[in-house]
């Protein structure tokens, strides 16, 4: 492992952490002395990604991140929950057991994780991901919206009074 400040492949490791996906690791360069974080995942077997045309590629995880990462600029999203997003999918698909996945199925589970995590985030890429035709499709999705989340608040109060 090379430090990424000064190339020097000596380094220690100080701190060891495992997640569900990966391991962190927190390294300290022994000639420059800086401290930086590497993760190890697991090799993954290559999963396909059908495309609307029907063009296959590969499944790139971080494509997956761009498209939540600009879904959420400038909102009060912590990247933290963004790359968890991107975790929870790619660990979705790799569960599937299937070597192709449809590029609609990975944009649904989007849709519905982004729904829960932030509702302009959720509208910026649903307008992207169902490609809105004009004004009134992306009103009413987000009146839409609006009705699901009311009936989730509706939902949580009447939970409350039952207990």
């Amino acid at each position: 492992m090379q430090c990424p400040f000064c190339a020097t492949e000596n380094n220690k490791v100080i701190d060891t952490r495992e997640s569900a996906d990966s391991i962190r690791r927190r390294r300290q360069c022994a000639k420059c002395g800086k401290r930086y974080t590497t993760y190890e995942r697991i090799a993954q077997t290559g999963l396909m990604v059908i495309k609307q045309d029907g063009r296959r590629e590969a499944f790139d995880r971080q494509k997956l991140l761009g498209g939540l990462v600009k879904a959420c600029a400038k909102r009060p999203v912590p990247m933290p929950a963004v790359e968890s997003v991107a975790d929870e999918i790619e660990m979705e698909l790799h569960a599937l057991a299937k070597s192709e996945v449809d590029s609609q199925k990975i944009g649904q589970m989007v849709m519905a994780r982004l729904r829960k995590l932030d509702d302009v985030a959720y509208v910026r890429f649903a307008s992207v991901y169902r490609r809105f035709a004009d004004l009134d499709s992306l009103a009413l999705e987000i009146q839409r919206l609006k009705e699901r989340k009311q009936r989730e608040a509706e939902e949580r109060m009447q939970v409350k009074m039952a207990i």
